[in-house]
């Protein structure tokens, strides 16, 4: 019966091996992971539509163009309050909690003029929305226009766009790769390191040298 010299040999474990595999491996798991996280997410989440229709605040005989600045301002901000959208909701046909969360306003402080936006994942419907919304700030700004002398009018109206305004799933594949490969580069940096030799074995300590001039034997 022969025995082995080298003794039993014990199985590696799974986090031994995942530290002896290769540091670029770790790059290109996070890489290969966040691509396919992002390219899904992209085919599985609905593309959504754009449109923009343009109101102009216009001074009347008895204004000047900066106090039509000044209200084009105000008008940006009151463009989705409940007031408007009570009245947009009736021409766009959808709620006023879809108009609150789907329509967005931007003015500018050189131009008296309102820009109304509004996002659906359906074309028609994202340039009706914002279509309503400037017809019924429009409506109420004139309302009003005898006591403001600014007159609000229609500059141009939002169209049905033709391409989505969302990313598309090749361009959030490639953002997810780029997250991934980032975070699989923070793992790398953040894993503690391996003590010993590059087998894997701990360092052996020498032992203390025996001495030269002994005098004998007992």
């Amino acid at each position: 019966m022969t025995e082995n010299p080298t003794g039993p040999s014990h199985p590696a474990t799974g986090l031994a091996r995942v530290r002896t595999l290769p540091p670029w491996t770790l790059l290109a798991a996070g890489t290969l992971v966040g691509g396919l996280l992002g390219g899904a997410y992209g085919v599985v989440e609905p593309p959504e539509y754009t449109a923009t229709s343009y109101v102009v605040a216009v001074p009347t005989a008895k204004s000047d163009p900066a106090t039509a600045t000044g209200f084009a301002q105000a008008y940006g901000r009151v463009a989705t309050q409940l007031a408007v959208l009570g009245d947009a909701q009736v021409w766009a046909g959808v709620p006023v909690t879809t108009l609150k969360s789907s329509v967005r306003t931007q003015t500018s402080p050189d131009a008296p003029m309102v820009a109304v936006t509004a996002t659906s994942t359906r074309p028609d419907l994202a340039a009706d929305m914002a279509n309503a919304v400037s017809r019924a700030l429009t409506r109420h700004a004139n309302d009003t226009k005898g006591a403001t002398r600014v007159e609000l009018q229609q500059f141009a109206r939002a169209t049905k766009p033709s391409e989505p305004s969302s990313a598309s799933p090749a361009l959030l594949g490639l953002v997810g790769a780029s997250a991934g490969g980032l975070l699989g580069g923070l793992v790398l940096l953040a894993r503690p390191r391996r003590s010993g030799d590059a087998s894997g074995r701990p360092a052996s300590v020498p032992g203390p040298a025996l001495a030269a001039d002994t005098h004998g034997q007992l």
